[in-house]
Parts: structure tokens; sequence; C-alpha cells
């Protein structure tokens, strides 16, 4: 590296500096930061430290999320996450991006998140000289008369510098001859052209061709160069050059002009006759981008469009228009085009930053996207107007440098509207204006907001009776809108009107599902209805809950038998005698029959029937009342004792019943009718139980009275030392008394009665007859009133002949115990 490049790099590290510390100063004043760098640095050059500018400390830049807006043009930088430094990330070219402007400077915006803020960028891109200055065309052909007075200038092509300032085009150099010297002029913009001007008069015949070099040279450091040959032909004469109507043509063109209109028309004239004064057009040193857009008529001088023009492109044209003679002389003029900006370029709607999904209690101000809108145009047609295209819960709000906020702008609510869809409508000020709409999704996150929601505040549930434990009863259901934990509702049971029993002993609740169970069989005699509250709870943090009640009614079933209040039953369904008198006329009201049933409604609907009677036709019940009357007089041939049974059914399905036996005695006092109870027949169901349990008994007595008899005669023989014993088996000499065996007592049976022979005082004194077991038969048999008068009487008896007989003989007979005495 030289002196001057050393120099020249320092001066670009004096000029960043320098620019840095402005730019600080700029961001205090104005929330812009400004850096300034030279074109084509490398990739990963640095140009500054972002964050320390935005005075972010080193913990803050992760946090705050430092990154450039994308906006979908080329992105010349980037920030580095770690350490907040921005970097060059492609190639700048600064003719590529601003061309022939004396400013040239590339802007963006940068955002910083937690707190969120958008900061201005803006990088100066300063020009070196990278970029030689260059002829379009290498070769300059000119013809000159030989007659061309000293002092004519001739316009050469201008050398073309893209770059600005110093560096760009500074002069143009000749090479020595004897013929021609280079004048360099400097147009009103700035900008140099050469002119060739004749010193010495030339001639055709002793030279007709010259051949010289022009050289162009910026004012770089070094400098650069660009040469083009000048090949000079000498022709012969011709007296009169062609000479413009204009030296300047200024057109003004609309941008929006269709290919082939007419542009503008050159004249040049020339005094000469015949072929010397025919004019030749044509197009002298002209940038390449001129012979695309444009065409000359070589005979007319016509400058007509041939491609599209864009304003936002180049403003405008310079074009060197040269007429020539066929006698070789030529002269020149100049065209500017300037375009006409047109409003053909709609905004730009551009999405920077969004936030989706936002809770759905964000409060009115919640910044929701940065929108960012451009428009290439100028002036008014570059002006935008923004706004919302539906009347939404937000609202746009515009920020400096074509940004916009969207914010909210009313309460949001998901279960209402879960998503948006916001249309921003960019219009520009132009005539007529041009619009563009742009379309954003907006998701709308949800919250705990929604309490659980019934079907019903207030169910009722129908359970019949007897139900098995355990099975389902009903099911609640209950709603919430909300999403995911929010919405998942779990049931339980608060509380019943049942204050007695703990509420989960008879009724549990699947949380999930919302079924109701009953842990145990109802009874709709004992609880008919009860009330219990439910609760459904969301999943939300906190949680939010709603109740509702059940009322749960039982059912009636028909399981419960009538009861009989009257008559009252007594052993084995049999009731008391009722006495009617023989006079008793057709209609006689011999009694009622009063019953109930525990069930309700139909099923305690009950009906009397008379299933059994001694006399079926002397007796009719109510079937609805249950009064016995008699259907006729009693007769002389009917039984004075009559029994009548009765059945009393319910209406249920099935039906249950009861029954009861009735005993009438047809009799006009009670002492006519006593010796009819006494007789009462027994009934054949009855007698054979009774007869079993009177066989046990006796078997009972016997085996004890045996017992008793075996011992008291062994306790004798002790101690009377004698063998008084086989005197019960046989005949002994000198004995007065003697045993009577049963006749089949040698067969090895035992009848039911046997006898004993006994003396008459000695062996009463020494035996008597065990009274437990007339006890036990008069338990065994004392079943009813009558029964218990007959037993009383026969005990009676009984104890009377024990005492005046000494032989006691008992059987069974007749289904009763009967008790006789006998001697032999």
């Amino acid at each position: 590296m030289d002196d001057r490049t050393k120099d020249n790099s320092g001066s670009v590290k004096r000029q960043v500096l320098l620019i840095l510390l402005l730019s600080l100063f700029c961001k205090t004043a104005s929330e812009n930061i400004q850096y300034s760098v030279p074109e084509e640095l490398e990739k990963g050059s640095i140009v500054g430290n972002l964050a320390k500018d935005l005075r972010l400390n080193t913990r803050e830049i992760v946090k705050s999320n430092l990154r450039i807006l994308s906006l979908g043009e080329k992105q010349h930088f980037t920030i580095s996450a770690e350490n907040g430094n921005l970097y060059v990330n492609n190639r700048i070219d600064r003719e590529e991006i601003c061309r022939k402007s004396k400013s040239c400077a590339i802007s963006f915006e940068v955002m910083v998140e937690n707190p969120m803020n958008i900061f201005h960028i803006v990088v100066e891109i300063q020009d070196i000289n990278d970029n030689a200055p260059h002829f379009v065309h290498s070769d300059i052909k000119l013809e000159i008369n030989e007659l061309t007075l000293p002092g004519t200038a001739f316009n050469l092509e201008q050398a073309e510098d893209p770059d600005i300032g110093v560096n760009t085009l500074k002069d143009y150099h000749l090479n020595n001859n004897k013929y021609f010297a280079l004048e360099v002029r400097e147009r009103e913009d700035g900008s140099k052209c050469a002119e060739l001007v004749l010193q010495k008069q030339l001639d055709h015949e002793s030279e007709n061709s010259f051949h010289l070099i022009l050289t162009a040279v910026d004012g770089g450091n070094p400098p650069k160069t660009g040469t083009a040959k000048i090949w000079i032909i000498v022709i012969d004469a011709n007296d009169n050059p062609p000479v413009f109507s204009q030296k300047l043509y200024m057109v003004t063109l609309r941008e929006s002009v269709q290919n082939g209109s007419l542009v503008v028309q050159v004249t040049a004239t020339d005094r000469d006759a015949g072929s010397n004064g025919q004019m030749i057009y044509g197009f002298r040193n002209v940038p390449e981008h001129v012979n695309q857009k444009f065409k000359l008529d070589s005979k007319d001088g016509k400058i007509t469009t041939k491609a599209a023009m864009d304003f936002e492109e180049i403003e405008k044209y310079e074009i060197t228009v040269e007429a020539r003679d066929a006698g070789g002389l030529a002269a020149q003029c100049n065209v500017e085009i300037k375009l006409l900006d047109e409003n053909d370029n709609a905004p730009e709607v551009i999405l920077a930053s969004l936030s989706s999904p936002i809770p759905e209690d964000s409060t009115i101000g919640t910044l929701v996207a940065f929108i960012n809108i451009k428009d290439k145009d100028s002036e008014n047609n570059g002006k935008i107007i923004c706004h919302l295209k539906d009347i939404l819960p937000f609202k746009i709000v515009s920020t400096s440098n074509n940004l916009y906020k969207i914010l909210t702008d009313g309460l949001l609510d998901r279960e209402t509207t879960p998503a948006y869809n916001i249309t921003i409508i960019a219009t520009d000020k132009g005539t007529p204006p041009l619009s563009t709409e742009k379309t954003i999704s907006l998701k709308i996150s949800d919250i705990n907001d929604n309490s659980p929601a019934f079907d019903k505040s207030y169910y009722a549930a129908y359970v019949p009776e007897n139900n098995p434990s355990g099975s389902s009863i009903f099911q609640v259901h209950a709603s919430d809108p909300d999403l995911e934990r929010n919405s998942q509702i779990t049931y339980s049971l608060l509380r019943s009107n049942i204050q007695e029993l703990p509420l989960l002993s008879y009724l549990s609740i699947n949380s999930e599902s919302g079924i109701i169970y009953a842990q145990r069989s109802f009874d709709y005699e004992q609880c008919q209805e009860f009330q219990v509250e439910v609760q459904a709870q969301d999943g939300g943090s906190p949680p939010l809950s709603s109740t509702a009640a059940v009322k749960v009614f039982i059912l009636d079933q028909n399981d419960k038998s009538p009861q009989i209040l009257y008559p009252s039953q007594g052993v084995e369904g049999s009731a008391l005698f009722e006495m009617v008198p023989r006079s008793a006329e057709e209609g006689y009201l011999v009694t009622k029959v009063v019953a109930v049933d525990a069930d309700s409604g139909h099923n305690a609907w009950l009906s009397y029937h008379l299933v059994q009677a001694t006399e079926p036709g002397l007796f009719t019940i109510g079937v609805h009342n249950g009064e016995i009357r008699t259907s006729r007089t009693f007769l002389e041939r009917d039984a004075a004792k009559q029994r009548l049974v009765i059945l009393v059914k319910d209406n249920g399905q099935p039906p249950l019943s009861s029954t009861v036996s009735l005993n009438l005695v047809f009799a006009e006092t009670f002492q006519e009718a006593l010796p009819e109870i006494n007789s009462q027949p027994r009934d054949p169901e009855y007698q054979s139980d009774l007869q079993f349990y009177l066989v046990l008994a006796l078997a009972l007595i016997s085996f004890l009275f045996l017992l008793s008899v075996i011992l008291a005669i062994l306790t004798k023989l002790r101690r009377s030392g004698s063998p008084k014993l086989l005197e019960c088996f046989g005949p002994i000499p000198h004995s007065n008394n003697a045993v009577i065996f049963p006749p089949n007592y040698e067969e090895g049976t035992l009848p039911y009665s046997y006898q004993l022979c006994l003396s008459s005082e000695s062996r009463i004194q020494e035996f008597s007859f065990p009274a437990p077991s007339v006890q036990i038969a008069e338990n065994m048999s004392g079943n009813q009133k009558s029964d218990g008068l007959l037993i009383d009487s026969q005990k009676n008896s009984l104890n009377t002949e024990m005492d005046q007989t000494d032989t006691v003989s008992l059987f069974w007979g007749g289904g009763g115990v009967i008790v006789s005495s006998s001697c032999y």
C-alpha cells in the first residue's frame, strides 16, 4: 500500500468516527442512529456497535431480541445477537444503489422488544474510486472537411464515471499532434465534456486521416483513466455546415407514454445545395440506456419512444443529436427529456411484525402489529392515507417513516370471535388514487373467563324403588365455551336436604361424565324424594364453577302386600269367632275387613274377595269396602259354624295379596255359641302340623318317664337290698303283687300306652306322674282360646283322676292330648 492509500484510509476512519459521534447526538435528539461507511466493504465488516448506541448492556442484548425489520428488500446489514454489532451482510455498491446522486444512504428500521420500540437507522455510503472513466464507444470517428477553419470545435464523446465527488471524471488529455488541441468545459450539472479544436488548416491532399488518443482521468487517489481512439478523416471541401434550429431542445414527457410516441423533432438546415444540403440525423455518443428507450429517424430527425418509461428508474435523459450533410459537415444539438411522474405505483404494504395470538383480556391500546407502507411515486402520488376496512375492535396509528401501528380499540371475546382478519387499506393521494389491501390474520387466545353452564338449573330424576345398588340413575351435563384446561369440567356433589345421612352414603357422581350413581337401594315407603346440589368446576386457574339442583323422585313399586288390620290374625292366619244372630236378615252387616297397603297410587288400591266359605251362597263381601254381609237368611240346614277365607289384593303389576280366615257362629246368645266354639273343626293342614309337634312331645315325655322309672327302681333296690326289680318281669314266690307285661313286649316293641301295676298306697307314694309332661302337652296344643279352654278342662280332670287311681295311661288322640285313668 502506497502513502496515498494510507492517507485515504486514515481519512475514511476519521470520517467514520466523526459520523459516529454525530449519530450519537442525533439519536439523543431524534431517536435516529446514523453511521457512515465506505462502499465495497467486505462481508462481515463492522459498521458500529448498535447495542451500545441504543444504550443496551450486554445482558439485555439477547432479551431485547434486537433485529432488523425484514421489509422485503435486499438486506445489506445484519446484527449480531451476541454483541449487538452491526455488520455488512452484502456487497454495497454505491453506484448501483444511488447512481449519480450526491447523497447516498441506506435506511432501515430496527426493532427492540421488552419493551417494544422501533429505531430508524441511516447508513451513509461513502464513494470510493472503484470505477475508472470509460467511453461507450472506444473508437470515435470524425469526418472533417478540409475547409474547416481553425478554431472550429468538435464535440467528443463524454466519458462516464459513476463515482461522485473527487472520484468522478476530472479531466481529459489528448496526445500531442500539430493539428488539434483539446478544450475541456464544465457543464451546468458539473460534468466535464471535451471538444476537439482545430488549430491548423487541414489539407485533404497532403494528409487525409489522423489517429489520436483521448484519455479521461478521474480525481481519485490514485487516479484512474479510460481511453478512446479518435479516427479523423479529412474530406473534401463543403462550404456550409448544417445548422440546428435550436442548440438545446427541452422536452417533458409523461412516464405513461405509449411506445412509438413522438418525443421531439430536431431540425437542421444546410445552405448548400444538392447532396451537401441533405441532412442525416443520428445520436452522438449516447449511453446505452438511451438507445434502449428512444429511436431517432435519420431522415426527418423525429425522436420516438421504443420502450416503457419509468420515472422511478430515471427522471431525466440527455441526448446529443448530430446532423451531417453529404459533404461531411456536421452540427450537433442537445435534447433534454424530463419525465413527469404519474401515479402508476400502488402503495406497498409490508407486515413488519405481528403478535399472534393475543389474549382475549388484552387491554385497549395493546400493540398487535407493525406495518410498513411505501410508495415509489413522488410528491402527492407517494403520500399515503391508511385505514382499516371493517369495523373491528382495532385501530391503526401512524408513526414516523411510513410505519403504522395496529392497536386494540375494544374488548375482545374469544368465545364470540376466535380470530380476526384485519384488512389494511393504503391509498395514495394521486389522481386517480391507487389503493392496496393487506389482510393479516390475528388469533385470540383463551383465558378462563366463562363458568361452566348446566343445561338446566333444575333437574328432575325419577328412580324406581328397589333399584340395584351402584346403578346409574341420572346424568347431568354442563358446557364451557373456553378451550383446553379452561373447559375441562369436573363434577362433584355438594350437599343434599337429607341431613341425617352422609351424602356419599347414598349417592355418588362420576367426576368426568356427570353420571349420578345410587350407592344403595331406595325405599319409597321410607323416602319419596330428596334434593342434591351438583357442582361443575372447570380446570382454569383460578377455577370457575356453577351449581344445579337435582331433585330425585322415588317411584313406587308394588313391593308391599296388603296388611289386614281387622279382623286381627291369630296363629296360622286364623281369627277369632264372630257371632251372627240366627235371625239376621239378608244384607245384614256381619263385619268389615280393614286392610292397608304401604304402597301408593294404583299399587295401594285394594279389592276384597271371598275365596272360600262353608256355605258359598250365604255371605257376600264388598269388593271395595270389605264389608261382609249376609246374602240370605239363615236356614236350619245351614251349619251353625261357618268359616270364611277372605283375600285382600292390591292393584299392582303383578298384584300382591294377603288372606285372613274368619270363623262365624250363628247363635242368639253367647251360651248358645259356646258349644260350637269348643267343637270347632280343625283345619287338615293345621291338624297335621299339630300332630307332628304332639308326637314329638310325647316321644320326649316317654323317654323322660322311662328314665325316671328306671332311676327310681334302681334307687329303691339299692336302699332295700332285695331283688324287687325282678317283680316287674315275672311272678316271684311269696309275693302278692304281679307285673303285667304288654302283649307284644316279647316282640321288642313299646306301645303308645303302657301300664305299671303297683300297690295302692306304697306305689303312689314312691311314684308320681311327672307333671312336666302334662304341661308340655298343654303348651303344644294351646294355639287358640278354644283350645286353651279344652286343655284347662282336661288338665283339671287329669289331676282329679291321678289323685284317685293307681294306673295312668297317656296316648295321642284326635290331635290333642287325652289323659285317662284305669285300674288293672
